[in-house]
């Protein structure tokens, strides 16, 4: 079986230019933090932003939170200085926005490299532009270094000229095509933001949608979204023991030399046992980082 990813049900941006969001952010039951330089500050707040977050990483506290910088683009003034940053903060990923091909992944990889970043710096990017999700599984299989792709459905729905619906309907095939390529690369995929913070059951309904369609975990703006994303996305009680009975007839049938297994009347293949034992490591790999917080 494959090496389980660590849990990322809920990847909570947080404004760079805010102290005090850094701060509590260290006692938030979030699995990612993402320290955000990009849309959360202001051109004349970028470098003392970014000296800001730098610090706050080095200082550390997080725990077993997943520390992210977002950075500016590629086609920004911000950019080199921000990645020069990302490449010695000590961060676990650096989150790099309007990513439309694999090209930019290449440079963005290379740079790195020169940069003398550590192998332990994952690369993420964010999938937000038509041309980005018409290129999902060419992006997402572009370096090794590249271990999650973020959804930016706010930009999608702009470029698109679409609407804000309840259910996604305007995006649902893009998103699609995103969680395809992730897959077919291997590579770890975010849902993105839901705007509402004061609505918990339209988020949870949007949460489950896009659980169902196969994300691993959501961005989100304000913290009140942590518990909800991290209940929908986490293996439920339910799931959990009917994946450890598939796995206990999975041994029985393997001991008992037979290859018909049945679990509450239903035929198990081995593709539902890969699963169940996917779900158990995750659920496994969650309790741990509880744990540790």
């Amino acid at each position: 079986m494959a090496p389980t990813p660590r849990p990322r049900r809920s990847a909570l941006y947080l404004p760079g230019n805010k102290a005090r969001a850094l701060e509590k952010s260290r006692t938030l039951p979030a699995d990612a933090l993402i320290f955000d330089l990009e849309d959360a500050v202001g051109p004349d707040a970028k470098a003392e932003s970014r000296t800001r977050v730098c610090e706050a990483i080095a200082t550390g506290g997080y725990g077993p939170r997943e520390v992210v910088l977002r950075i500016n683009g590629l086609d920004t003034d911000w950019h080199d200085d921000d990645l020069a940053a990302a490449a010695r903060s000590g961060a676990q990923g650096v989150l790099v926005p309007k990513v439309e091909r694999a090209e930019h992944v290449h440079v963005l990889a290379a740079a790195l490299d020169a940069l003398g970043a550590p192998e332990s710096l994952q690369l993420w990017v964010m999938i937000e532009t038509p041309g980005a999700f018409l290129r999902a599984e060419e992006i997402a299989s572009a370096s090794d270094r590249l271990a999650v792709l973020v959804i930016g459905t706010n930009d999608l729905v702009n470029d698109l000229h679409a609407l804000h619906v309840p259910g996604r309907a305007t995006v649902v095939p893009a998103l699609s095509l995103a969680v395809l390529g992730a897959r077919a690369a291997g590579k770890v995929i975010l849902d993105g933001v839901f705007n509402a913070i004061n609505d918990e059951d339209a988020f949870r309904a949007e949460a489950q949608q896009g659980r169902a369609m196969g994300f691993d975990g959501k961005t989100l703006i304000h913290p009140s979204q942590i518990v909800p994303a991290n209940e929908v996305f986490g293996p439920s009680q339910k799931e959990l023991d009917h994946a450890r009975k598939v796995i206990s007839a999975y041994e029985e049938a393997q001991a008992a030399g037979t290859s018909v297994i049945t679990v509450d009347g239903r035929m198990i293949e081995s593709l539902h046992v890969r699963d169940a034992q996917r779900i158990v490591a995750l659920a496994e790999r969650i309790s741990e980082l509880e744990s540790a917080s």
